[in-house]
């Protein structure tokens, strides 16, 4: 009975490879097309206007995320522009500086031991 499953297992191996290698010529000639596509569209105005969208595009992958695009608030509510965002950080300091919200731990007294 093993050697049935053995033979259905190589089987099916052979088919996957099979359309493995269809699949990959398939999405060959699907690039092709569309590479010769947009290389023939490069020489005209629209062309042009698309390099510069392929180069914002590429520029804007690269972009190093270090800028806080949105933020929660309190009550979970998102901000995106930039003033709502300063806002809430100016909001979020002055609570943590003045101590508001901020668990104190040495005020306990005497929990500590000099061990």
């Amino acid at each position: 009975m093993s050697s049935s499953l053995e033979e259905e297992r190589a089987q099916k191996k052979i088919g996957y490879k099979a359309a493995k290698k269809v699949a990959r010529k398939v999405v060959a000639i699907a690039k092709s097309q569309t590479f010769d596509r947009l290389y023939q569209s490069l020489g005209t105005k629209e062309g042009e206007k698309e390099i510069f969208k392929l180069a914002r595009a590429r520029e804007r992958k690269t972009r190093d995320l270090g800028v806080v695009r949105c933020i929660n608030d309190e009550e979970g509510k998102v901000f995106t522009e930039n003033d709502e965002i300063r806002e809430r950080w100016r909001r979020f300091f002055a609570k943590l500086l003045n101590g508001e919200g901020v668990r104190d731990d040495c005020s306990r007294g005497g929990e500590f031991s000099d061990q």
